[in-house]
């Protein structure tokens, strides 16, 4: 009953409404209205794996579940199960069904990664052949087709012929009475075809009258011709529907054999759509997955009256005993309410405010407090939802990591239960719901009674039922809490305890204060010790004292902002809250004497202590902005430094791409400088060896060494000075000044400038333009001149005292780079000469007999090595050579 109520009172049911929003069946939408909670993590853990796997495929290119065609199908099959007969639009969505099934798992298979999904997949079995068969004998209209047996398409074909044999009777009947006719058509009236016809004319057309109109004036006739036609009619349309009925008839059996696996499919298709509603929900929410926190336990060991952490408790002779912790901590961050959330997209609501929910292992109560209207119960009914979320196989809307435990059971007080039916006030609506939320963590907890926890109030209770003093009483956990002055008992319990989430509102109010303060005190220690997780609201300052007594405890605020006097709705951990139960009843418009009034009875005590809170939210709001700050540096810094990197790389690779490109460009000239010097070469060798050639081999030689060698290139000219002019910005390095040109230099090299409001002349030489350019004086360009006159006369005189040298290297004729062609035909000695010329490159020249003669031999060898690439030039030879007998020519 309880667990009912918690549902109801944290809106369950609205969240299902915005969950079946994204179902994509009917079948859907109503499984995820009546959405159930699973009894077990390992339900869980299934529905989250379905989830995730929609998730992914959703998020895949051209992925996703489609869900064509898949209708509701089950009273149909519970129909035919009871031997009904199904219509034809049953049997159709009875089709479409199998085939969107088909649809389904053909798209789950050809997906990766998706086990789950291909598990339920693999459960799918479509029967193709009766879909097939549904599909022959039932056409788009959902009638029963002519192609269904024989014997139909016999009757409907009868049948129209019959037809048109009555159509044409009455259509002569029509026309020959024009005038007793009321309309020229026909109609049919208790299945039988008839024509209307005027009242007082009814003798015209004699005949049988099937019906008359509303106001009488028109009665619609049978005539005698077409009597028993009609009869006729009615029987081919009585054999027509019992053939329809055969085949339907047939059609259902064929469903109700098949029937268990049907059901199968529509519980399998359900669970895909739902899986897909929660992924596409979890989507629009911006949501994500949970991690469930194992639940591990702390082995305590007893030890002279100290409860110590029991490092070796197989060898350890103390007697050893258990308590439950949490492996880490719970983190729900940037949490929003998915109410809310929806409320704000759709409803034109609020901003959303996210909360932070970091809780360590060993806390069992957090106690909120703060302003009334702060988000108290919000924070309490966000954290049940996510709770129920995560339950349920749904995303928890919240920053990754999402971690938090497993609960058996969500139980909730929030709200307010007064009744006058049940005569029931505040409080005593509130004590009989938590007496409900304790009989669950009682029942919960019988299941097994046998390991006792410590008490370590006192005494250390053990199985037996011994007792060992306990002097420190300090209990020091596994995770290295320490619980100073432990007054908290821990009673026979046992592990595991229920891991429940209990969420308490307003926990203790509607009575005294002290009462309620001193009631609501024992029931959080009894649900320390009792629950996995109590989050409580209050006002009572005794709660929040509880945190430093005992380390189970912990507390929290709502944060306040004095400045504006509202609440800004963000939860603070650590520090208690402030009611501000008159500031907030100033701004809801209270008399401010009332207001002031009442300030003069808060005591002393009370102030002090909102004094110290308000420190305390003021110094957190110092830290928190220093942080912030502290992340934004480090942002920065970290973005500069990828900067700085990015820029360093692209340098490194610019000049390796520019050593790349000067080797590229040196290779590229020695291979044109050796080039040329061996073209120098074979003309030398080519030629007469005499002075005057040497010397022309000599210069040029010199002019390709200038070109290429970067030790015999002149270097590059200065840029022409820095020349100021009237109205620049010019430096003047001794004054450390920036100042304006008023005129510009004149015959002693002085101009005028000004600074400021100060004017002076100033020397040529002790100026320079703002990007650190001298000028040039007239001494500078003296000495310039002078030394590229004396670079001239050097010049002149090295080159006339330059003797040329003679290239000793000459070419000289051998058997291989000579041919002779003698005697040959034009067309033949080309071949040859072509042939000798590949041979010879390495030698730059060949010599070519060919005799005198008529000299038609040497004409032809001339017009073809005209026209050869290889060939630069060719010459006769010497007389001593040969002279008009043999031609040279010379290689490229």
């Amino acid at each position: 009953m309880i667990q009912s109520e918690t549902l109801e009172l944290l809106e369950w049911s609205r969240l299902c409404q915005h969950l079946a929003t994204f179902a994509a069946t009917k079948l859907g939408v109503a499984a995820a209205l009546d959405l159930q909670i699973p009894a077990t993590q390992a339900e869980t853990a299934e529905l989250l794996a379905q989830t995730q796997e929609a998730y992914q495929l959703d998020n895949r290119p051209g992925g996703g579940l489609a869900f064509e065609g898949i209708q509701d199908i089950g009273t149909s099959l519970q129909r035919a199960e009871l031997q009904g007969l199904l219509s034809g639009e049953e049997l159709l969505a009875i089709a479409t069904t199998l085939a969107g099934a088909r649809q389904l798992r053909r798209i789950i298979d050809s997906q990766p990664d998706v086990p789950t999904l291909k598990d339920l997949a693999a459960q799918l079995r479509t029967y193709p052949e009766i879909e097939q068969e549904i599909h022959r004998c039932i056409d788009d209209r959902a009638q029963v087709a002519d192609r269904a047996t024989p014997k139909l398409a016999g009757i409907r074909v009868q049948i129209r012929q019959l037809r048109d044999r009555i159509y044409q009777i009455l259509q002569g009947i029509l026309q020959r009475q024009s005038n007793a006719v009321q309309e020229q058509v026909i109609t049919q009236r208790n299945a039988r075809f008839v024509i209307p016809v005027k009242a007082p004319q009814k003798d015209a057309i004699p005949g049988i009258v099937h019906d008359s109109s509303a106001s009488g004036a028109t009665l619609y006739v049978e005539p005698h011709n077409t009597v028993n036609l009609n009869n006729q009619m009615r029987q081919f349309l009585r054999q027509e529907q019992v053939e329809e009925e055969a085949v339907r008839r047939a059609l259902t059996e064929q469903v109700a054999v098949v029937k268990p696996d049907l059901d199968r499919l529509l519980v399998v298709v359900t669970t895909l759509d739902l899986a897909t509603a929660k992924a596409r929900y979890g989507f629009w929410l911006e949501a994500n997955p949970p991690n469930f926190i194992e639940l591990g336990n702390t082995e305590l060991a007893a030890n002279k009256g100290e409860i110590a952490e029991a490092e070796n408790s197989e060898n350890s002779e103390n007697p050893k005993v258990q308590i439950p912790n949490l492996r880490s901590q719970i983190t729900l961050r940037h949490l929003r309410h998915p109410l809310l959330v929806w409320q704000q997209q759709y409803e034109q609501g609020f901003p959303v405010v996210p909360i932070d929910l970091t809780i360590a292992p060993h806390i069992r109560v957090v106690a909120i407090t703060g302003p009334n209207t702060g988000g108290k119960t919000v924070t309490l009914k966000t954290l049940g939802l996510a709770a129920l979320m995560a339950k349920s196989g749904m995303f928890v809307p919240a920053r990754e990591p999402v971690e938090l435990p497993w609960f058996d059971n969500i139980l909730a007080d929030i709200g307010d239960e007064q009744s006058l039916q049940q005569s029931l006030s505040t409080f005593s609506g509130h004590i009989r719901r938590i007496s409900r939320i304790l009989a669950v963590l009682k029942k919960g907890g019988e299941e097994d009674s046998n390991i006792p926890i410590p008490d370590t109030s006192t005494t250390l209770r053990l199985r037996s039922g011994d007792t060992v003093p306990d002097t420190s009483t300090t209990l020091r956990l596994r995770s290295g809490d320490t619980v100073p002055d432990a007054q908290f008992p821990i009673p026979h319990s046992q592990f595991p305890i229920p891991k429940s989430l209990v969420l308490l509102d307003e926990v203790g109010a509607g009575t005294d204060p002290s009462e309620g303060s001193a009631l609501a005190i024992a029931l959080l220690q009894y649900l320390a010790q009792n629950s996995l997780l109590t989050i409580a609201t209050t006002h009572f300052g005794e709660l929040k004292a509880l945190k430093y007594q005992d380390s189970r405890f912990e507390n929290a605020s709502v944060e306040f902002d004095d400045s504006s006097m509202q609440p800004t709705y963000r939860l603070l951990w650590g520090i208690p809250g402030r009611s501000n139960a008159l500031s907030i009843a100033k701004r809801l418009g209270l008399l401010p004497e009332i207001v002031a009034e009442a300030q003069t009875y808060v005591g002393g005590a009370s102030q002090d202590v909102n004094q110290v809170i308000a420190g305390l939210e003021a110094q957190r709001r110092k830290q928190e902005t220093k942080a912030r700050e502290a992340t934004q540096l480090l942002q920065q810094t970290e973005q500069l430094h990828r900067e700085v990197s990015e820029k360093a790389a692209a340098l490194k690779e610019r000049e390796r791409e520019l050593k790349i490109a000067q080797e590229v460009a040196v290779n590229e000239a020695i291979g044109t400088a050796k080039s040329e010097i061996a073209q120098i070469i074979r003309r030398l060798q080519s030629g007469d060896q005499t002075a005057q050639n040497a010397q022309v081999a000599t210069e040029t030689l010199n002019q390709i060494s200038a070109k290429h060698l970067p030790s015999r290139k002149e270097p590059a000219k200065p840029k022409p000075g820095f020349m100021p002019k009237v109205g620049d910005r010019i430096r003047i390095p001794s004054l450390g000044q920036t100042a304006e040109v008023l005129s510009g230099p004149d015959a002693n090299e002085e101009l005028s400038v000004r600074f400021g409001i100060m004017k002076m002349t100033v020397k040529l030489a002790e100026i320079e333009s703002l990007d650190g350019q001298k000028p040039e004086t007239k001494a500078q360009l003296a000495k310039i001149a002078a030394q590229a006159q004396a670079q001239a006369t050097a010049k002149a005189k090295q080159a006339l005292s330059e003797v040329p040298k003679p290239n000793p290297e000459i070419a000289i004729r051998t058997a291989n780079n000579t041919i002779d062609l003698r005697g040959a035909r034009v067309s033949d000695a080309e071949i040859e000469v072509d042939r000798a010329l590949s041979k010879a490159f390495e030698y730059g020249v060949l010599w070519i007999v060919h005799g005198k003669g008529t000299g038609q031999l040497r004409r032809g060898i001339h017009e073809f090595l005209d026209t050869h690439p290889q060939v630069s030039r060719y010459e006769l030879a010497s007389q001593k050579e040969g002279g008009g007998g043999v031609t040279i020519a010379f290689l490229k």
